[in-house]
């Protein structure tokens, strides 16, 4: 009986020791580690209100862009570089002569309702922005109302173009509408359609929630499509809350309401940082500042000649301007392209660095002189180098109009700072009834300069300085008719070191555009160029706040 019970013991402890080896060895093969999860719910306050949750009509509104992101596919989507690439479309075909465009579409695609996505679902939207009342963007309309739409089979799309348009894949990009749902409906009835309060899209988020308050949307809840064709995302839930303005947005994280905060000003980045799990996510945005200066006026104003024009920009620190009215956020670019888009290049571009010295030696050669350093500079015949500069009325356009203003007083010139409501500075600028003005210009995708520079826009189109110069006309015209790269990037360079000889207009700076997003939420990534402030979800797929324990060998 003792023996028995010896060996019993025996195999007790010959049984620990083999698992004692057992878990070393595991100790030594394999580890575990926290990854990603499915599930969870993100909530992001959002700077301004949704009005139109239709991707037709989201243009002009930063909030609707927001929405469009996450529920609404186009044919294809930009990248960070301003690049096309495919998105619903899973390739396209050009022809030899640059006018036909033959889409193949995916075939995996459901739109919400669990409706396949097809090409009527193509043809359908592009006939809303060709139709006559088409209420949104008047550029799309003028595109679209020239192009010929012909579905060629369930999965196929031909497009057909009067003339080569190098910039047309960007078109493609817009959301796509549910034929299903809206066929019968015109363009004039889009503004009120039910299906802008209860969108359907092909998007990686479905819309599950519209919130009202005081005849506003107060929210919205997105549930994860969990059929969409591309990535699948981590997040189970997103909410959007929207308040009326960044600040109110800000304090909503403060106050512990939302986890994250669509866009932070460079006026409260200050305040932001002081939060201490607010992560801060920064990237240039697809936007420019300039200064139009009216050449039409040349009469009263010196804007035709180059030399003055030349001199205004030597004049200004544009440095100086980031670093005191933008706490830093922005970047100061060479060219009147998007610095680390496709297209921009500042090699033998002529660079304008602060130099007051020169910018007097070049106003003094145009006929421009004063008795004193502290006088107003008069040409022969008397009159002061004085003008309004127009700026939107809002602290932080008017704090950088006056800083303007100030540099260009040391040269003894009169810049008088003059406030319009934000909406009236189009209007404006369209009637050349000013002088001078600080805007800023959209450049997302294809930066095709041509509406803005042409000289068939001068008087009538977006060219607000009336500024000609043929052989940039000339550029322009063969830059937007060459579906060639290689040959575009070589216009587009020649282009861009005539822009900066010639000077039309001074380009200041390119904004930077900061979010906030609590460190419990990970896996967020921003891209290094905003196109749209609803491109701050390219990434959301790898957005995650649940994670899971997984053992994993050394090898793995």
């Amino acid at each position: 009986m003792f023996r028995r019970i010896g060996w019993q013991v025996l195999l007790v402890g010959l049984g620990f020791l083999l698992a004692a080896g057992m878990l070393a060895y595991l100790a030594a093969t394999y580890t575990t580690e926290f990854r990603p999860a499915p599930g969870g719910t993100y909530v992001e306050s959002v700077g301004g209100y949704p009005q139109t949750l239709n991707p037709l009509l989201s243009a002009y509104n930063d909030a609707d862009s927001d929405v469009a992101a996450l529920v609404f596919s186009g044919l294809t989507r930009l990248t960070p570089t301003g690049e096309v690439e495919p998105d619903l479309a899973r390739s396209w075909d050009i022809n030899s002569s640059g006018i036909t465009y033959t889409f193949e579409l995916r075939r995996d695609v459901l739109w919400h309702d669990g409706i396949p996505f097809t090409a009527d679902d193509v043809v359908f939207t592009i006939g809303l922005m060709q139709d006559p009342d088409y209420p949104g963007p008047s550029d799309l309309a003028a595109l679209w109302q020239s192009v010929r739409v012909e579905k060629v089979n369930d999965y196929t799309v031909k497009f057909g173009l009067q003339e080569p348009f190098a910039p047309f894949l960007d078109y493609t990009t817009i959301g796509l509408l549910p034929y299903h749902l809206l066929k019968g409906i015109k363009a004039a009835d889009l503004p009120a359609l039910d299906f802008n309060r209860a969108p359907v899209g092909t998007g990686p988020f479905r819309l599950a929630e519209v919130s009202e308050a005081e005849g506003r949307i107060a929210a919205i809840t997105f549930k994860r499509f969990s059929r969409y064709y591309g990535a699948a995302p981590y997040l189970e839930n997103v909410i959007l809350r929207f308040y009326p303005n960044p600040r109110a947005a800000l304090e909503a994280y403060e106050g512990g309401t939302v986890e994250g905060v669509s866009r932070i000003p460079a006026d409260l980045l200050a305040e932001a940082v002081k939060q201490p799990k607010l992560q801060l996510y920064s990237t240039a945005f697809a936007e420019m500042a300039v200064v139009y200066l009216n050449e039409t006026i040349s009469a009263t104003v010196p804007f035709d000649d180059n030399r003055v024009r030349q001199a205004l920009f030597f004049g200004l620190d544009r440095q100086a301007l980031v670093n005191e009215v933008l706490s830093g956020q922005a970047i100061v670019p060479q060219t009147p392209f998007l610095p680390g888009t496709w297209a921009y290049n500042d090699e033998g571009v002529f660079h304008y660095e602060y130099d007051p010295n020169k910018a007097l030696g070049l106003l003094l050669t145009a006929g421009w002189s004063r008795a004193t350093p502290t006088e107003t500079l008069h040409n022969a015949a008397g009159a002061p180098f004085a003008f309004t500069l127009l700026a939107a009325n809002e602290p932080q356009e008017l704090a950088l109009a006056q800083s303007i203003a100030q540099q260009w007083a040391r040269l003894g010139i009169s810049a008088t700072v003059q406030a319009v409501p934000p909406l009236a500075l189009s209007g404006v600028l369209e009637a050349r009834s000013y002088q001078a003005a600080l805007v800023h210009l959209g450049i997302p995708g294809d930066p095709d300069p041509y509406p803005l520079w042409h000289e068939t826009q001068a008087l009538a189109g977006q060219n607000y300085a009336g500024f000609r110069h043929r052989r940039i006309s000339e550029v322009l015209e063969q830059a937007r008719m060459t579906v060639d790269r290689v040959q575009r990037l070589q216009l587009y360079h020649e282009f861009q070191q005539l822009f900066m000889t010639e000077l039309p207009a001074l380009p200041l700076y390119v904004p930077i555009y900061t979010c906030g997003v609590d460190e419990r939420v990970q896996g967020v990534q921003i891209n290094a160029m905003l196109m749209q402030t609803g491109h701050r979800f390219r990434s959301i797929a790898d957005w995650y706040v649940l994670q899971r324990r997984v053992v994993v060998g050394e090898t793995q």
